[in-house]
């Protein structure tokens, strides 16, 4: 369900999806938090999809009110209280939100080495994105203010017991497809997830919401072999993610290098 869908749309698509026995997620706009889980929708993606609906009316015109928002207000526990009770799984998306809508003025994420990886044109595109966008240093703090109060909300959010996945909306501006779910990974680790609990976000959560738990999602007999081998421990430090030994996918065996380069090529 996308951001113009209002709430008889949005109704609709989570019952008919449901009586298909497919689940249904959504990026919110238009149809608010609050009525698509009272509806049983699955999961909301995008951080933005819980934090627009927990701004009290009377914050929204305050300068700033994004980077100061008050986090443990009614409206925002109410809010969490019932993704928690309808089991509602939220896809922060949180690389998405720091790498191009708000600090893409910044060379440490726009000239990322992450963003080597990807097609040329695709990096002319994003460079023109971030030109185009004109973001001025002057309001720097406001938006990094604002980025860690969507690493705050996710937190809360996982100790409150609200199921996380982990997802970037890669390939938008300065979100590398592949690359960017290490990025993803280490932004939910700093929002106060473990490294196992990040690492689960992106493997049997997913699995689950996609209700491909009996096929994917954990390392059991029977299940895809889709895996990768890690030459460190990402429960230590979830930037070993990163240090992949072999990929194995489908059940054959790969050399990351090999296909690194067949990709660049």
């Amino acid at each position: 369900i996308y951001a113009g869908s209002t709430r008889p749309v949005g109704r609709r698509v989570i019952e008919e999806g449901h009586r298909r026995g497919l689940a249904v997620t959504g990026h919110l706009g238009n149809y608010a938090a609050q009525d698509a889980v009272a509806d049983g929708i699955d999961s909301l993606e995008h951080i933005w999809s819980v934090f627009n609906f927990i701004i009290p009316p009377e914050a929204a015109s305050q300068p700033d009110h994004r980077a100061n928002l008050d986090l443990d207000n009614p409206k925002a526990r109410a809010l969490i209280a019932q993704l928690v009770e309808h089991k509602t799984v939220v896809d922060p998306t949180l690389v998405v939100f720091r790498n191009m809508i708000y600090l893409s003025d910044l060379e440490e994420f726009y000239d990322h080495p992450d963003n080597s990886h990807v097609p040329e044109r695709l990096r002319s595109w994003w460079t023109g994105y971030r030109l185009r966008s004109n973001l001025q240093p002057a309001t720097q703090d406001a938006r990094r203010k604002e980025v860690q109060k969507y690493k705050d909300l996710t937190g809360i959010l996982h100790r409150r017991g609200v199921p996380l996945m982990a997802g970037t909306d890669a390939p938008e501006p300065f979100v590398p497809p592949g690359y960017s779910m290490h990025q993803e990974l280490g932004l939910l680790v700093e929002s106060g997830l473990s490294p196992a609990a990040a690492i689960q976000a992106a493997t049997i959560n997913v699995a689950r919401v996609l209700k491909q738990s009996d096929h994917l999602g954990s390392i059991e007999i029977g299940k895809l072999a889709d895996l990768v081998i890690l030459d460190a421990d990402p429960t230590t430090d979830i930037h070993n993610t990163r240090k992949i030994h072999r990929v194995i996918r489908g059940g054959l065996l790969c050399d990351p290098a090999i296909i690194l380069n067949s990709v660049s090529n």
